[in-house]
C-alpha cells in the first residue's frame, strides 16, 4: 500500500520543492494584527512576511498552529485514495501541531479503521525539518516500506542540530522563547545569541557583538560537533537557513564549505527560507547550519 509524507508547515520546502517531492504540507497561520490570521505561504508568500517585518521594525506578527480540521481534511483525501500516512510535526515543546494532529488521526481511523497513520513528533523544526522530510523522501523514492520509513525515520530524529543566530533577541522575548529579563540585560550589552537546537529544544551556545564573528563561531561550532561526538559529516545532509537576507546567505554557505573541505568531502548544500512559522520568533534575520544524519 503506497503511503503519502505530510508535514506541517514548519518543514519550510516551500511550494516547489514540496510539489516535487511529493510533500503535503499542513500550513501554519500568521497574524500582523492578533485580528486576522492567515494561512503562511497560501495566503502571505515568505517574502512578503519579512518584507512586512522589516519594513515595520516595532511590528511582532504572531502564529497559528494547524487546527485538527485542517489535518483532518488532508487525512481524509487521502484515506479515500487508499494510502497511509507519514505525518512529521514540529518539535512539540514549540507548538501544538503534533496534538492536532493526532487528534486528527484518531477522527480518521473511525471512518478508515484500516489506513495506517504515523504521526511523528520531529523533536526539530524549521530548515532542519525540511531536511528530515526529504531524507524520508528519499526511502520513499528507493522503495522502503510504510514500517521500514517509520523505523528509520525515529532513529534519525536524536542526530539532527541547528547551529543559528539572530539579529535580535526582541523576537525571542515577544514570542517567549527566553525570559524578558535575560532579554533587557543582553540588550542593553548590544550582544547577540548563539543557538543550539537539539532534542526538540533551543540552548544558549555563547553570544557575540560582531555578526561576522558570530557566524564563524557558528562554523566552528558545526566542527566541534563532528569532532566531540566522533562522526563523519560525510554521512550527514547539511542546509544553511536563512530568512530575509539571501546574499548574506549565498556568502555564509562558502564560508561553510571552506571550513567542511578540511574535515569532509562535501562541497555543496542547499539554501532553504526559514518560513513564518517561526520567523515570527527569530525575526527577519536569522541565519544558521542544519544537518541530520542520511537515512542511508
Amino acid at each position: 500500500m503506497a503511503f503519502q509524507i505530510i508535514s506541517d508547515g514548519s518543514c519550510d520546502l516551500g511550494t516547489e520543492r514540496a510539489a516535487r517531492e511529493n510533500v503535503t504540507v499542513v500550513p501554519f497561520y500568521v497574524s500582523f494584527d492578533d485580528v486576522t490570521y492567515k494561512k503562511e505561504i497560501e495566503e502571505v508568500p515568505v517574502r512578503e512576511f519579512y518584507q512586512e517585518m522589516v519594513d515595520r521594525a516595532d511590528c511582532f506578527p504572531k502564529s497559528s498552529l494547524p487546527p485538527v480540521q485542517d489535518y483532518l481534511n488532508v487525512f481524509r483525501k487521502y484515506a479515500a485514495e487508499g494510502k497511509d500516512i507519514i505525518c512529521i510535526c514540529i518539535t512539540t515543546k514549540f507548538s501544538g501541531s503534533y496534538n492536532s494532529a493526532m487528534n486528527a488521526k484518531e477522527i480518521l481511523l473511525e471512518e478508515y479503521p484500516d489506513t495506517k497513520i504515523e504521526v511523528i513528533d520531529s523533536t526539530v523544526n524549521t530548515v532542519l525539518q525540511g531536511l528530515l522530510v526529504l531524507e524520508i523522501c528519499r526511502m520513499q523514492q528507493a522503495g522502503w516500506s510504510f514500517e521500514e520509513t517509520v523505523k528509520r525515520t525515529r532513529e534519525l530524529l536524536p542526530t539532527g542540530r541547528i547551529i543559528f543566530t539572530v539579529g535580535s533577541f526582541d523576537y525571542l522575548v515577544h514570542g517567549g522563547r527566553i525570559g524578558k529579563v535575560m532579554g533587557a540585560m543582553v540588550k542593553s550589552l548590544n550582544i547577540k545569541p548563539l543557538i543550539i537546537l537539539r532534542d526538540g529544544e533551543i540552548f544558549p551556545a555563547g553570544v557575540f557583538r560582531n555578526r561576522e564573528k558570530g557566524k564563524k563561531t557558528l562554523i566552528e561550532l558545526c566542527r566541534k560537533h563532528f569532532e566531540k561526538e566522533g562522526l563523519d559529516p560525510d554521512q550527514y545532509v547539511f542546509n544553511i537557513g536563512y530568512g530575509y537576507d539571501y546574499e548574506e546567505a549565498v556568502a555564509f554557505r562558502e564560508m561553510l564549505l571552506d571550513s567542511l573541505k578540511e574535515y569532509s568531502h562535501i562541497t555543496d548544500m542547499e539554501l532553504f527560507q526559514i518560513g513564518a512559522a517561526i520567523g515570527v520568533h527569530t525575526g527577519p534575520y536569522p541565519i544558521g547550519i542544519s544537518f541530520i544524519e542520511k537515512a542511508f
